[in-house]
């Protein structure tokens, strides 16, 4: 695997643990919203590994602020990393995955991309967006045997979750135990409940599987 950050550290760390568990991983430094960062980084990923047969787009932020408080660069920010950076790995992707004979591409949605959130507005825009733009690609590159699905997550244990309650200016063990109330199984998800959703839709299981959202969430929004 080939894995891609803006943020270095966090990326070679990433990939050592990767490594560390007996995997294969490299990390290259890539910014999903510049067109040139993408072409080049996917131009390199396939001279090194003679093509690309699996695409992650997992890129996202969020700003906890409704439109009358959301500052224009803070949605542009948002629309671009999550949004943006979709179309532009996948411009760049889809040519390779072309040559090596098809591929599965997997774009990180939201529950929020299905249903409104509370001041999230660029947010639920972005991952709305991400859910239809995956739609529109399983039709136009299915053809080509690319597949193309979308994982929607609930809420889930990770530094974006524990960064809302700072933004929110929420305690955040409290606002970890408010985000898994409600839901049927009453709990947060882990990364490794959508690490195991991602996996299934860039495996061969999902064979005639594409266009679809698979929700990971609990039961949230059921």
């Amino acid at each position: 695997a080939v894995l891609i950050n803006i943020n270095e550290a966090a990326g070679e760390s990433a990939a050592a643990g990767i490594r560390a568990e007996g995997g294969l991983a490299t990390f290259r430094r890539c910014d999903v919203t510049s067109a040139a960062d993408c072409e080049r980084t996917a131009a390199e990923i396939a001279a090194d590994l003679g093509g690309i047969h699996i695409l992650f787009n997992n890129a996202g932020v969020i700003r906890r602020q409704s439109v009358t408080e959301l500052e224009e660069r803070d949605w542009d920010l948002v629309l671009n990393v999550s949004l943006k950076g979709v179309y532009l790995l996948s411009k760049y992707v889809i040519p390779v995955m072309e040559r090596s004979g098809g591929g599965s591409i997997i774009n990180t949605g939201s529950g929020w991309g299905l249903k409104g959130g509370d001041r999230a507005a660029a947010y639920c825009a972005a991952k709305a967006g991400v859910v239809n733009l995956t739609r529109a690609m399983a039709i136009d590159h299915g053809p080509a045997n690319i597949r193309v699905n979308c994982v929607s997550p609930g809420d889930t244990d990770t530094p974006l979750l524990r960064d809302e309650a700072k933004q929110l200016q929420q305690d955040e063990a409290a606002f970890l135990v408010a985000s898994a109330g409600g839901r049927p199984l009453e709990r947060l998800g882990t990364p490794r409940d959508i690490a195991n959703a991602v996996l299934f839709l860039a495996s061969d299981l999902s064979a005639w599987v594409t266009g679809s959202v698979l929700v990971v969430d609990g039961g949230g929004i059921a």
